[in-house]
This record gives C-alpha cells, structure tokens and sequence, in this order.
C-alpha cells in the first residue's frame, strides 16, 4: 500500500512537538509524501496554540518543497455534548478538522458516555476524521462508531503512534475498528501523529493491520490525492481544497 499524504501532523506549536513547519515539510518531501496535514492541538490542550494560531495558518505557504500544506487542526472534543475547542468561524477556514479525544480535555467516563461523545464530535459539520479512535483510555462501542462515521461521512484514522509508541493497549481496538471498517464500509486514514519531523510518514504498523484485515487502497484516503481532495471537499461550509 503507497501512501501519498500524512494527514496527522504537529508542530512546535502543539507545545509538546518539536519541528517547525519547515522541518517537517522538507522531511516530507525527502520521503515522497506529497501532502501533509498541520493538525496541531487545540487551545484545551495544556500547551496547545491559541485560537489565533489556527485563522493565521493562511500565513504559511500552501506548497514547500513541492509538498502541499494543508491547515488544519486536532481539536478537542471536550464535553459529552462533543463540544470542540475552537469555534465554528475559525473551524470553517480549515482545510482539515481532525477530532480527538484527550486525556485533561476530554471527560473520562462509561463506554456509552464516551460513544455518545464520539457519536457527537462526528456529527458536527465540520469535523473530517475521527483520530485514535481505538485510544483504551476512551473505551467505545466501536461498532456504534464505526457505523455512525458512515452515516456522517467521516473518516476514522488508523494511528501509527499509537501501535508503537503512545496508547499502550491499542492495538486490539484499532484491529476491531479495522475489521469494523471494512465490514460496513467506512473510510479510513493512516495518520502518523507525527511529533518530530523525522517520523512523517512512518505507516509501517498501521499498514501492516489494514493488510492483516485485507482492506483495499481504495478505503483509504490518503492512498490518493484525489480520493483525499473528494473527501474534504464534499462539505460545503469552508473554501475548496485543491492541490
């Protein structure tokens, strides 16, 4: 499986990564990977960038080193409502809103508290992807969600991160979610969560579960630069995407 874009990515501005835009696109482009995502975190998370570091995104150049730059961001999902950390105007000048749940964000709580909080983020209409959502801190019913991302168009993130080194005790839920996925047919992203330039692009063990369950190119979004531009562009309330 060739993967073409990494849509999970941070910066220093996620004040707990380490490389700068430039770092992390010249690591891109040494890898071939033509698209990236700056997904910093939100505002709730301790160290996170303000709300004005998101609108001023448009700053940043759309293409360096010939790997296209998308502005987005990893919001928070911070009540049981799915409330988000950053408001709609701001949500709507994005070219990719990414959704998580986050330890000192989001509440802890039941397996049906937090699928109704998942349930919820994904309903929001600006919301894209669902990251880490096999995150074992944050138990769901995870056929609930899968079925749900499919009813809301949104994709849901396999992260590599968390298969290697973060989320200790994902893998057993990413792999349900997986088989889930390609039972009912929801869209997939292989993200790399990426904290430090030299990690962009590492899909190794992620890729490694979607040939496990015997999942095609064609259910995951960042397999194609077209299939990734259809996905973010279906929603009508932000400026189109083009490559």
């Amino acid at each position: 499986m060739q993967f073409v874009a990494d849509l999970h990515v941070h910066t220093v501005a996620s004040g707990h990564a380490y490389s700068t835009v430039k770092e992390i696109a010249c690591a891109a482009s040494e890898k071939g990977i033509a698209m990236i995502a700056l997904t910093d975190h939100g505002p709730a998370m301790p160290g996170g960038a303000h709300a004005y570091h998101f609108s001023n995104q448009t700053a940043i150049p759309d293409h360096l080193f010939g790997v296209r730059v998308l502005k987005g961001i990893e919001a928070n999902a911070i009540d049981r409502n799915g409330k988000l950390d950053l408001d709609d105007f701001r949500l709507g000048k994005l070219d990719i809103v990414a959704v998580g749940l986050h330890t000192v964000c989001a509440p802890y709580g039941t397996i049906k508290e937090n699928t109704i909080m998942m349930l919820a983020a994904m309903q929001n209409p600006f919301v894209d992807v669902i990251v880490h959502p096999g995150n074992p801190e944050y138990l769901i019913d995870e056929e609930a969600v899968v079925k749900e991302a499919v009813r809301c168009g949104v994709a849901l993130e396999v992260n590599n991160s968390s298969l290697t080194v973060s989320r200790k005790g994902s893998l057993a839920h990413c792999d349900n979610i997986v088989g889930l996925a390609k039972e009912f047919g929801a869209k997939l992203i292989v993200g790399s969560d990426s904290h430090y330039c030299e990690t962009v692009g590492e899909f190794s063990v992620a890729a490694e579960l979607l040939r496990k369950n015997g999942i095609s190119d064609e259910q995951v979004l960042n397999t194609s630069i077209e299939r990734v531009l259809s996905h973010l562009n279906r929603r009508v309330n932000h400026r189109p995407v083009e490559f």
